[in-house]
């Protein structure tokens, strides 16, 4: 009897689920053994960089001495002083109270040493500039001493014999104050990822930032001479890669890997100590508070670079990006690019284009512009269609979103004419105009690579004001052309940076 449903039997039904699950696990077959490809290559690359070699886990680490943070590049800037100044810390401790922060729970560890005063100590001892005395606890040393004085009165009734007296205290011109006055957690996070069938790595950061207060008191009169402050970011940022995927049937693959990396916030604090003690012994030179042996090192190169980095400070934000102006007045450039036509033809084609261009800034922000440039456009196999080169001029004015960073996203408008070149493709419905108005809008991002070239990315409309470019006047839109461009931008004229001072 005919089956007029085409209901299979139940036999015939199982083969063919078997044979479509064994097809199928042949495809995923071959399909697995790329993403392996691409898997084990994409986990080769991540584990390249992480640490793996510095790392012993299944094996202690013996003692060693403490790590030198750039020790050398900070004391060998300072000059040698005439003779070392006496000074005395009693205390110079973490005055934030922050707690280490966490993703969930609480925690009762601070997020800074609390024991900041010894890091400050060594710090003053190694410059060389100061002779830094027991203050911090001096009741220790005030007992020991009534011990010694004890001992040796004893001994003096008991044998007779005349003990020395004890040597005198020495007392600090200079009492330095100050502390850790601000542990900011998470003033930049982010972080990207990529995955794709199974594969794919991924990486955040964060970013901490430390801030340290300094100042010289005269135990004469009470005076505070100088105060500076520095501060020093925290890095700590996750990086991990990872597949999982059916490489056939019930076969599943999966790998992981990925690193962790805090920089230690002990070594930041003491980075920020030391830039604090230089940035003091600096100061003091217009004080008197002391001198360099060679009185030519009050402007030697030291601490002229320090005075440049004082001035530059005064142009940087609180993530320390630059607040002037970063690019003068006039620019040229040169692009090159891709259009696709948008007409009343079908299959428009893309057609390369190039173009010069011309900026010069209205204000911070806001800059009129420019442009020349050459183009094709086509449409249809091979052009056939209809195909039309062309000249444009237009100039509008560009808008930068962050015109002090050196990466900044811009839009663009304005306005121009476009005039076809060369032969009219034949075949066509009408005589196009010669010169037809047109309407652009677009938009990007520059980088600068230095500070007088920057790389520009974008893309625009151009809306022609006309239906009869490509000789065809039909649908209710107007013919236009779509336009990616990356160039080169050559920055002229003189730069807004501030003056530096260093006649002090």
């Amino acid at each position: 009897m005919r089956n007029p449903w085409k209901i299979r039997p139940a036999r015939a039904v199982a083969k063919s689920h078997i044979a479509a699950k064994s097809h199928v696990a042949r495809v995923v077959a071959k399909l697995g053994a790329a993403r392996i490809a691409l898997a084990t290559g994409l986990l080769s690359v991540l584990g390249g960089c992480v640490p793996y070699l510095h790392q012993h886990p299944l094996a202690p680490q013996p003692a060693r001495l403490g790590a030198e943070i750039g020790r050398n590049a900070t004391w060998q800037q300072l000059p040698a002083p005439r003779e070392r100044t006496v000074v005395a810390v009693y205390k110079f401790r973490d005055q934030t109270g922050q707690y280490k922060p966490q993703t969930s729970g609480a925690s009762f560890s601070t997020a800074v040493s609390q024991g900041t005063t010894s890091i400050l100590i060594r710090a003053l001892d190694e410059s060389g500039w100061f002779e830094p005395i027991e203050r911090e606890n001096i009741g220790n040393l005030l007992n020991e001493r009534k011990i010694i004085r004890s001992t040796r009165a004893e001994f003096t009734e008991q044998t007779g014999v005349k003990q020395p007296n004890l040597a005198p205290l020495l007392f600090a011109g200079i009492i330095l104050e100050g502390g850790i006055i601000s542990y900011d957690a998470n003033i930049i996070t982010g972080g990207g990822g990529l995955r794709y069938f199974g594969v794919g790595a991924s990486g955040q950061y964060r970013q901490d930032r430390v801030t340290v207060y300094l100042r010289a008191i005269s135990t004469n009169s009470g005076r505070i001479f100088r105060t500076v402050y520095t501060s020093k970011t925290i890095l700590s940022q996750q990086v991990d890669a990872g597949v999982f995927q059916f490489v056939s049937f019930k076969r599943l693959l999966e790998a992981e890997t990925g690193f962790t990396y805090n920089e230690p916030s002990e070594m930041a604090v003491k980075e920020a100590i030391e830039k604090a003690v230089q940035a003091l012994i600096y100061e003091g030179f217009d004080d008197h508070l002391w001198a360099p042996r060679d009185s030519t090192e009050r402007r030697g190169p030291g601490r002229l670079a320090y005075l440049r980095e004082k001035e530059s400070n005064l142009d940087l934000d609180a993530l320390g990006r630059q607040t002037l102006p970063r690019r003068p007045p006039l620019s040229l450039g040169l692009s090159a690019g891709l259009l696709r036509y948008q007409g009343d033809y079908a299959d428009g084609l893309v057609r390369p284009v190039v173009e010069v261009n011309l900026h010069y800034r209205l204000s911070e922000g806001v800059s009129a512009f420019a442009n020349v440039g050459r183009g094709q456009l086509a449409a249809g196999p091979g052009g056939a269609y209809f195909q039309q080169l062309f000249h444009y001029a237009e100039g509008g004015l560009q808008a930068r979103l962050l015109p002090r960073d050196a990466f900044t996203p811009y839009v663009e408008v304005g306005a121009g004419a476009t005039m076809r070149t060369g032969p009219v493709a034949t075949g066509l419905a009408a005589e196009p105009p010669p010169v037809v108005a047109h309407l652009l809008a677009g938009a990007g991002a520059e980088y600068l690579l230095t500070p007088r070239l920057g790389l520009s990315v974008g893309g625009n409309v151009h809306y022609l004001l006309s239906d009869r470019f490509d000789g065809l006047a039909a649908g209710s839109r107007n013919d236009f052309y779509l336009a990616g461009r990356a160039g080169l931008r050559l920055y002229v004229g003189s730069r807004p940076v501030r003056a530096v001072s260093v006649a002090r």
